[in-house]
């Protein structure tokens, strides 16, 4: 008779797996972690890990994954709140991501060695694409408001979505960049702030909005991550 599984019981020795994933990458960094490493942890078998995982490649995945729905779930509030404008909620969309990554910044820390890296960009590729399927439907449901509202000046939320994912995805890489440059002493903070601003107005053109009128990240969140 073939043995049922229970699904509870499957997320739960999984998430186990992730959980230990992520201390591991915390405290010795993706590339120095084995396998062996999370088995070790959590006193697993080769043969149970890979009834979840077939490689640490999927494994890797899987912790991106907790991330990208750790974000979501952390703006989802903000997108639900029918109180609030279109523009407060792409500032809210920016400001909840923040926080979450501040909350989970050893773990962020710990991805950029992995993003950089030449053997992952098969990764890096995937990632692009999930967030991009998540994150234009979000986007689109804004400027859709914002139109509605008479607040944004575009063309088919659809299309601009796109636009507007792409800027935050160039962004992001963009702050990666600085991120590293700023921990080696090669630039300014003054260079962070204009570079943030650069984006910013960037946005504000792309939603037909006036100059000054969005915030993407406050100052204290600059210092959090470039001070």
């Amino acid at each position: 008779m073939a043995r049922t599984l229970n699904p509870a019981v499957h997320m739960v020795r999984k998430e186990a797996f992730i959980d230990a994933a992520q201390r591991l990458m915390q405290e010795k960094g993706y590339e120095q972690m084995s396998v062996q490493d999370v088995l070790d942890e959590l006193g697993a078998s080769r043969g149970a890990f890979y009834h979840y995982f077939d490689s640490k490649q999927a494994l890797l995945e899987a912790v991106v994954d907790r991330m990208v729905d750790g974000g979501l779930a952390a703006v989802s509030p903000i997108l639900d709140d029918p109180d609030l404008s279109a523009l407060r909620k792409f500032e809210g969309v920016f400001a909840g991501i923040q926080r979450f990554k501040a909350e989970v910044k050893p773990l962020i820390l710990a991805m950029i060695e992995v993003w950089l890296s030449d053997d992952n960009a098969l990764m890096r590729e995937k990632f692009r694409r999930m967030t991009e399927r998540r994150m234009v439907p979000v986007l689109s449901a804004i400027v859709k408001q914002g139109n509605d509202e008479g607040l944004f000046d575009t063309g088919s939320p659809d299309d601009v979505a796109r636009a507007l994912w792409w800027l935050m995805h160039g962004f992001s890489d963009q702050a990666t960049d600085l991120f590293l440059a700023r921990q080696a002493n090669a630039v300014a903070f003054e260079d962070i702030e204009r570079s943030v601003a650069a984006n910013t107005n960037a946005f504000e053109r792309i939603l037909g909005i006036s100059a000054g009128s969005l915030t993407l990240i406050d100052e204290p969140t600059l210092r959090l991550w470039f001070g």
